[in-house]
């Protein structure tokens, strides 16, 4: 029993360490050359990534491991994956970033809870919608404080699948790693979604890439900020829930705030430092163990 404890323990520190890497995604972009775009930064992540995730499982054999691969879950885990960055992204540029991104990443744990329940059977506990329900208030406060809303139903639509999406890939990427081990699963996941979103690119503005600004800025986000981090969730989503993993993962706009207090010297209204609380205070209510005699037994 303490064993499995503490692999849910870790399983979620997994998970806020991929978050934390997500967050780093806003200020790598502003750092990005002129001419670059979300779409075609979003795109190279995928594909950067899918190459390193693929070499990761290379390296470790994990690809050569005996195991069925479920047509379903495997397909709806690539095309989840592909379609997030085109809603995410579209949802955004119609709707601006606060409202887009309130929206799409709150939405998220939400649509993985309601899924989970019904098509893993997990069990959605009061402390998972208090801290969630926490975390997206938190969320909402935090973008939403300095920025002025912009209400697009169209924009609306997209980043509420940006959410499903994200919620079907995590329940597809838990039911995977039934078969096989992280490192396959998000290899295969991310190689096949690069290849989906490589048509894109030629119809886009790519020439910053080719500079030594730009290919820094494509590195980091393939290698580090998608290769790692999905290297630390997979491992993480194997131990936790899918809808304990998709409330952690609000730790990303978290982080992304505190960069740019930090780094980028962006000013925060009082209503984002309360935002900012209740993020924390969320995740501490799914990561905090609860004490007492069962806690101890």
């Amino acid at each position: 029993m303490q064993d499995a404890q503490s692999g849910v323990k870790y399983g979620a520190f997994y998970v806020i360490a991929a978050a934390m890497l997500w967050g780093t995604t806003g200020t790598t972009q502003a750092l990005a050359p002129l001419g670059s775009s979300p779409l075609v930064i979003g795109t190279m992540r995928i594909l950067v990534g899918g190459i390193t995730l693929i070499f990761i499982a290379l390296y470790k054999g994990s690809l050569r491991q005996a195991g069925p691969w479920p047509l379903l879950p495997t397909v709806l885990s690539i095309l989840s994956t592909a379609l997030y960055q085109v809603a995410f992204f579209g949802g955004t540029h119609l709707t601006g970033v606060a409202v887009g991104t309130v929206v799409g990443i709150g939405a998220s744990p939400i649509f993985a809870g309601l899924l989970g329940a019904v098509f893993l059977r997990e069990r959605v506990t009061r402390r998972w919608w208090l801290a969630t329900a926490l975390a997206i208030v938190g969320c909402a406060l935090l973008l939403a404080g300095g920025e002025a809303v912009t209400i697009d139903p169209l924009g609306i639509l997209l980043a509420l699948g940006a959410g499903l999406s994200y919620a079907v890939f995590t329940l597809a990427s838990k039911h995977l790693l039934a078969y096989h081990s992280p490192d396959a699963v998000m290899a295969v996941t991310f190689g096949f979604a690069a290849l989906c979103l490589v048509p894109l690119l030629p119809t886009a503005e790519t020439s910053w890439i080719g500079t030594p600004s730009g290919l820094v800025v494509v590195l980091y986000l393939g290698v580090i900020v998608t290769g790692l981090s999905y290297t630390f969730f997979g491992r993480g989503l194997k131990q936790v829930m899918a809808s304990t993993a998709a409330t952690l993962t609000l730790a990303e706009p978290l982080t992304a705030a505190l960069l740019g207090i930090l780094l980028l010297q962006e000013a925060v209204p009082p209503i984002g430092i309360l935002g900012i609380g209740l993020i924390f205070l969320g995740l501490a209510v799914l990561t905090v163990k609860k004490t007492g005699r069962a806690g101890r037994r």
